[in-house]
């Protein structure tokens, strides 16, 4: 190395960003299911609602969630396993089977979230 050369950035000794709390990938805080309480910057409230087509129990949609695409995937995968209920990602919106709006919305907004629960 000459005396040029120098560390621009770096995001950890393998490439991947750790949590300043618990100093892990992914992070394993347990300040809840939809992250730790804070302000959120949201220009209109997270959409709740509950669709029924045909058989079954109906599923929960879950709408205008501001979060990454990787932290929809993260939430749904908690809220399947605490609920014990299958689900998915399709088009932006979580979708979880059966009726769990009172729940989606008390994890959301322990979050700090804005929510709205239509229908």
């Amino acid at each position: 190395m000459g005396d040029n050369d120098r560390l621009v950035y770096s995001t950890g000794p393998d490439g991947k960003v750790s949590c300043p709390n618990c100093g892990k990938t992914p992070c394993e805080c347990p300040e809840g299911l939809a992250g730790e309480l804070r302000k959120r910057n949201q220009t209109e409230p997270v959409r709740i609602s509950f669709r029924k087509a045909g058989k079954g129990s109906g599923m929960t949609l879950v709408e205008k969630l501001p979060m990454h695409p990787e932290g929809k995937e993260e939430l749904l995968r908690k809220f399947k396993k605490r609920l014990g209920a299958g689900g998915a990602v399709k088009n932006g919106a979580l979708e979880l089977q059966g009726d769990r709006r009172a729940f989606v919305k008390a994890e959301l907004e322990a979050a700090g979230y804005k929510v709205r629960l239509i229908g």
